[in-house]
C-alpha cells in the first residue's frame, strides 16, 4: 500500500511532554467500527471489557541506553551520542549513534563526560563495526554484569526524539518512562499503553473477573523509525526479541476457549501474540525474535481488541490500528481526537480498539 495513505497533520502542540497524573486519568477514545466515537477515561476500562477477557501486558523495562561521550585518541574529540539497540554479546552492543560520520573502525569512545562516570570508571568502547544507517558495532572494556552495571550508571533512559527535542530528559522521566509492569530489562523504549496503568486501575479490572498476563517484547529503537519508502512493501522492521510462557499461552486458550476475548495493551503485545499464533488462533509459547510487519489486509489471529496510544503519521504503528480497525475508522477517529484535544504519543492519550471484522 502507498505510504501516503497514512499521512496526517498533526499540531506541534498535540504532542504531550509529561503523562497524565495519576496515570489512569489519562483520556480514552473508545472505537468501535460502525458506532459512534465515545470520550472516556482510562480508569473507564473496566466498563467496556466482559468478565472473562483477558488483558496482555509487556512487562519489558527500559534499560539506560542513551550514552554520551567523547570520541578520543586522536587531536579532537566531538561529542558522541549513542543509543544501544541490540545486545550481541556478553560486551558487544549494536547502537545508533549521532554524528555517525565523526566515527571510523578502530575508534575509541569514552562515556562519562560532564562527571556522569561509573563506578568502575569511564566505559570505553571500541568501534567494531560501522553500518550504512548510523549504526555501529561497540565492543565494550567491561564484560556480562560488570558491563550492565557500568552502562545503569552511566546511561539514562531514552525520551523518544518528538519529546526529546522539546525539552531536556529529567530525572521525573526516570520513573514516569517505566510501567508499573516493567521487570525484565533490555528495551529502549517503553511500551507506552502500559504507562496509563496504577494498581487501583488493575484492582478494578481484577473485581470485574478480568485477567491478566504478562509477556516479554524488549521494544527495539525502530519502533521510532518512519517509514521512508514510498509503498509499504518497500519497509523493513527491526527484529524484536519477545517471550510467551507456556503458562500463560495456555491460559490464554482457555479463556478464548471458553469465550473470553484477549485484549493486548500496546502494539508491542499484540504483534508478539500474532507472531505466535497458529493458523487455527492457538497461541503458542514463544522464545525467539519477531520482525512482523501489519498492514491492512493482515488477518488477526490472537487479539481481539486493543488499547493503544496514538502514534506518529505515516509510522508502522499507525498503519497496525489501521489494519485492526480499519483505515477510514482510524482516519475518522485520529481527527476526532485533534479536534477534541487528547494528546498524542508516548506520554499521551489512549484509545481502545476493536477489531474491523469482529
Amino acid at each position: 500500500m502507498r505510504t501516503d495513505l497514512f499521512d496526517f497533520d498533526l499540531p506541534p502542540d498535540s504532542i504531550a511532554l509529561r503523562p497524565a497524573s495519576p496515570r489512569d486519568h489519562a483520556r480514552l477514545l473508545v472505537v468501535r467500527p460502525g458506532e459512534e466515537l465515545l470520550d472516556r477515561a482510562v480508569r473507564d476500562l473496566p466498563e467496556f471489557l466482559r468478565p472473562g477477557d483477558q488483558l496482555v501486558v509487556n512487562d519489558t523495562k527500559v534499560m539506560a541506553a542513551q550514552l554520551t561521550g567523547r570520541r578520543v585518541g586522536r587531536e579532537a574529540e566531538p561529542r558522541i551520542d549513542a543509543t544501544l539497540i541490540k545486545r550481541i554479546d556478553g560486551s558487544r552492543w549494536q547502537a545508533l549513534v549521532k554524528p555517525a560520520k565523526k566515527l571510523a573502525v578502530g575508534d575509541f569512545v569514552r562515556f562519562g563526560n560532564e562527571g556522569r562516570v561509573c563506578l568502575l570508571g569511564n566505559l570505553d568502547a571500541e568501534v567494531e563495526h560501522k553500518g550504512e544507517a548510523g549504526e555501529v558495532t561497540l565492543s565494550f572494556a567491561f564484560h556480562g554484569p560488570i558491563l550492565d552495571q557500568a552502562i545503569a550508571d552511566v546511561g539514562s533512559p531514552p525520551l523518544p526524539p518528538y519529546i526529546a527535542s522539546k525539552r531536556a530528559p529529567d530525572d521525573r522521566d526516570a520513573a514516569d518512562y517505566q510501567t508499573m509492569f516493567a521487570v525484565h530489562e533490555g528495551a529502549v523504549a517503553a511500551p507506552t499503553a502500559g504507562l496509563h496503568f496504577t494498581p487501583e486501575l488493575q484492582a478494578t479490572l481484577q473485581a470485574r473477573g478480568i485477567g491478566l498476563h504478562r509477556v516479554t517484547l524488549h521494544v527495539g529503537a525502530g519502533t521510532f523509525l518512519p517509514v521512508k519508502a514510498d509503498d509499504t512493501e518497500g519497509h523493513r522492521m527491526h527484529a524484536e526479541w519477545g517471550t510467551i510462557s507456556q503458562a500463560t499461552a495456555d491460559a490464554l486458550n482457555t479463556a478464548r476457549g471458553n469465550g473470553g476475548r484477549i485484549v493486548a495493551v500496546g502494539t508491542t503485545s499484540l504483534r508478539l501474540l500474532e507472531s505466535a499464533a497458529a493458523d487455527d488462533r492457538t497461541i503458542r509459547p514463544f522464545a525467539d525474535e519477531t520482525s512482523i510487519f501489519i498492514t491492512p489486509g493482515y488477518r488477526f489471529r490472537a487479539v481481539d481488541a486493543l488499547m493503544t496510544n496514538f502514534h506518529l503519521p505515516r509510522s508502522t504503528l499507525f498503519m497496525l490500528v489501521s489494519a485492526f480497525s480499519g483505515l477510514d475508522v482510524m482516519k475518522q477517529a485520529y481527527d476526532h481526537a485533534i479536534r477534541n484535544g487528547y494528546r498524542f504519543y508516548s506520554y499521551g492519550d489512549a484509545c481502545l480498539l476493536f477489531r474491523a471484522d469482529a
